[in-house]
C-alpha cells in the first residue's frame, strides 16, 4: 500500500472538498483491497452513485470511502438519516473506509474499515434539519457515532502512517463475519452488548458489571423491558461466536482476536 496520494488530481479543482474527493478516491482506486475475498483491488463506481464508492468485482462487496484532513473524532458526517436507517433495517449498508490524511503532504495517516454488518441504529445519530431558508429545507442528515461501534469492528489498515498487512485485515474481518449471521433486529443488541464489554477494558468480567449498563442499553432499546435477561442472552451469543468464554455461571473472559 502506497501512502502517497495522487495530489496532481487536485489541480483541476478549486473547491477543497472536490480536491479531497478526487484525490482520496484516486488513491483508493490504486490501493484499496477487498477484506472479504482475495481481490487485491476494488473498482470505482460511476460518479454520483448513491451510498457507495467502490465495488469488489469478485464477491460484489460494496464500500463507501470517507476522507478528512483532520482526525475523525467520534462523529463521521454521512448522508440522509432516514436513508441510512432504512439501509440498516434492510441489511444493505456498505462497508466503510474512513481515511485521514495530511493535506500538506497528501499522505495517508490513518485508515479504518467498519464492516457493513457492524452498523446498528445505535451507531447513527440524526443531525439538525436544514433551515427553512436552505435549498433542501427540512432535509435531515446523520452522523456515524464511532464510539457506539465495538472496537473489534474498527479494523485498522493504516495507523499513524504504518500499514497493516492485507492478511491481518482479512483475518480480523473474517472473525467478525459471524456477527453478520445474526438477524438485523437481534444484531443491534449483540453489537451494543459487545461494545459495553469492550468498554470495561478488562479480560474478565461478571454479569453484575454488565448489568450496571442496563439503563444505557434500555435507552438504546426502549421496547425491551427485560434488559438483564436480554444481556445474558447476548453474552451467550458472543460466547457461541468466539468473542467470549464462560468461566462459570455469570463470569466471563474476553477472547482476543
Amino acid at each position: 500500500m502506497n501512502l502517497s496520494m495522487p495530489a496532481g488530481l487536485a489541480n483541476n479543482y478549486k473547491s477543497l472538498a472536490q480536491q479531497a474527493r478526487v484525490v482520496s478516491e484516486g488513491w483508493g482506486n490504486d490501493n484499496l483491497f477487498c477484506p472479504n475475498c482475495p481481490s487485491p483491488t476494488l473498482n470505482p463506481v460511476p460518479n454520483n452513485t448513491q451510498a457507495f464508492d467502490f465495488l469488489c468485482s469478485f464477491c460484489n462487496s460494496s464500500f463507501q470511502l470517507k476522507s478528512k484532513s483532520s482526525p475523525f473524532g467520534n462523529r463521521i458526517v454521512d448522508g440522509a438519516y432516514e436513508s441510512m436507517m432504512r439501509a440498516i433495517r434492510e441489511d444493505r449498508t456498505p462497508n466503510l473506509f474512513a481515511l485521514q490524511y495530511n493535506r500538506a503532504s497528501w499522505k495517508v495517516e490513518d485508515l479504518i474499515l467498519v464492516p457493513h454488518f457492524a452498523f446498528s441504529s445505535s451507531s447513527i445519530e440524526a443531525r439538525n434539519p436544514l433551515s427553512l431558508g436552505a435549498r433542501r429545507a427540512g432535509w435531515t442528515g446523520c452522523f456515524i457515532i464511532l464510539n457506539n461501534i465495538p472496537s473489534d469492528a474498527k479494523i485498522q489498515l493504516v495507523s499513524n502512517g504504518a500499514t497493516v498487512s492485507p492478511s491481518q485485515v482479512r483475518e480480523k474481518f473474517s472473525r467478525l463475519q459471524s456477527l453478520g449471521t445474526i438477524g438485523v433486529k437481534e444484531r443491534g443488541w449483540t453489537l451494543d452488548v459487545l461494545n459495553v464489554v469492550r468498554s470495561l477494558g478488562k479480560q474478565e468480567f461478571t454479569n453484575t458489571e454488565i448489568y450496571s449498563f442496563a439503563p444505557q442499553l434500555e435507552r438504546l432499546h426502549p421496547n425491551n423491558r427485560n434488559v438483564k435477561a436480554k444481556i445474558r442472552q447476548q453474552l451467550q451469543f458472543l460466547r457461541d461466536r468466539g468473542f467470549l468464554a464462560q468461566i462459570h455461571r455469570g463470569s466471563w473472559v474476553v477472547i482476543d482476536s
